[in-house]
């Protein structure tokens, strides 16, 4: 499940309960969120193949993993997903599917159901079509609502994921509604975090703290009339709460990602970092990628601290915050999470917070999740 909680620190003691499988970076939406690499096109020829990824799930299995989660891309893209899901839940996992909805109809959720699916985690920008399809840059909305409607007609549990921006933050209650009239039982307002697409767009995505309080007490005057009807989860971005996420509960700690092409890693935006060895399971088998590979001790545990980390207090609860975030707004992954106040490069994330309080002069278009924009990016156009 999400989670919101503050300083929630998970002990997997040394296992990686969550197995995140990114079946392929393929997918029929460009939204300018996307955490997916930038040169996504380049995956496709190397994706695994049924056998291999069965290959995954039995090496996870043997590691201790217990929560699975099949994403992508889209994994509905897949045409081996339903073979996927029935021999996980043959050995042993709890299956959960991360989709768009675009693509899935009846026939194959109740093919996917009786494989042994087990949760649906499906995205939702609005309740608004217009909305909706403007921020995913397709005409998915209709899809996106039937197969919510899909989903809960077929009895599964189902978590409603609300990525949180600029656009759609004062439209939070709505959702909430909605939800509830259909009988979704968890919904998760989650501020994107500002990688790839979305640090290209965050001048546009980034929503203001008066924005993000008033959505705040939206979804407690909710959790207060609904009480145990629903489950809402609304995870604030650390830009606004000057500490650090813990992110995934520490590098390396209880959560491992299996990309498109067979690379582990200890979250989905690894490869962002520079430097950094990333081997693939076609290269070394998975217990040594998760135990013994210099990518998963770099940055495990909090030895490697620097400080005011290494003496701060609060280092078993944030772990020093994200390596992602702190090369991408740094250029050095080992520095401090710029979100924390007590980073010596926290005005970089000051600085983008005021710059979304002022009003703009003009609004730019969104860099939508495409390899026509990343040539257009870096090529300067």
């Amino acid at each position: 499940m999400p989670t919101e909680q503050k300083g929630l620190s998970l002990d997997g003691q040394g296992r990686p309960l969550w197995l995140s499988l990114e079946l392929t970076y393929r997918c029929p939406l460009k939204c300018s969120w996307c955490n997916n690499p930038l040169d996504f096109a380049d995956y496709a020829a190397r994706e695994l193949s049924t056998d291999e990824w069965k290959a995954v799930l039995r090496d996870g299995r043997e590691l201790g993993a217990l929560q699975l989660g099949f994403t992508g891309g889209e994994p509905l893209l897949r045409d081996d997903l339903e073979e996927l899901v029935a021999y996980a839940d043959a050995i042993g996992y709890y299956t959960n599917l991360i989709t768009s909805g675009v693509g899935l109809d009846d026939a194959r959720l109740a093919a996917l159901k009786a494989a042994g699916l087990k949760q649906v985690q499906l995205s939702l920008q609005s309740t608004r079509a217009d909305l909706t399809d403007a921020l995913v840059g397709a005409r998915a909305h209709a899809a996106k609502i039937e197969a919510a409607r899909l989903i809960k007609a077929h009895g599964l549990p189902m978590v409603l994921n609300v990525p949180v921006v600029r656009q759609n933050v004062e439209r939070i209650g709505e959702a909430i509604e909605w939800a509830a009239g259909l009988g979704i039982e968890y919904v998760e307002f989650a501020n994107i975090q500002y990688y790839n697409w979305a640090l290209m767009n965050r001048d546009e995505l980034l929503p203001t703290l008066e924005q993000v309080r008033a959505a705040e007490r939206t979804v407690n005057e909710w959790r207060a009339r609904l009480g145990k009807a629903m489950t809402i989860y609304f995870v604030i971005p650390d830009y606004h709460e000057g500490r650090p996420k813990a992110c995934m509960n520490g590098w390396g700690a209880i959560h491992l990602t299996v990309a498109p092409d067979g690379v582990a890693m200890p979250c989905q935006e690894a490869r962002a970092i520079p430097g950094l060895e990333f081997l693939s399971v076609r290269e070394k088998p998975l217990a040594w990628l998760w135990h013994e590979s210099p990518l998963f001790r770099k940055y495990r545990g909090v030895d490697w601290l620097p400080e005011p980390c290494g003496s701060c207090p609060e280092k078993e609860k944030d772990f020093g915050g994200c390596r992602c975030q702190a090369f991408l707004l740094t250029g050095d992954a080992g520095n401090v999470d710029p979100a924390c106040s007590r980073s010596p490069h926290h005005h970089r994330v000051r600085e983008a917070v005021a710059a979304a309080a002022q009003p703009l002069r003009f609004r730019k278009p969104l860099v939508r999740r495409s390899a026509r924009a990343v040539e257009t990016a870096f090529m300067g156009d």
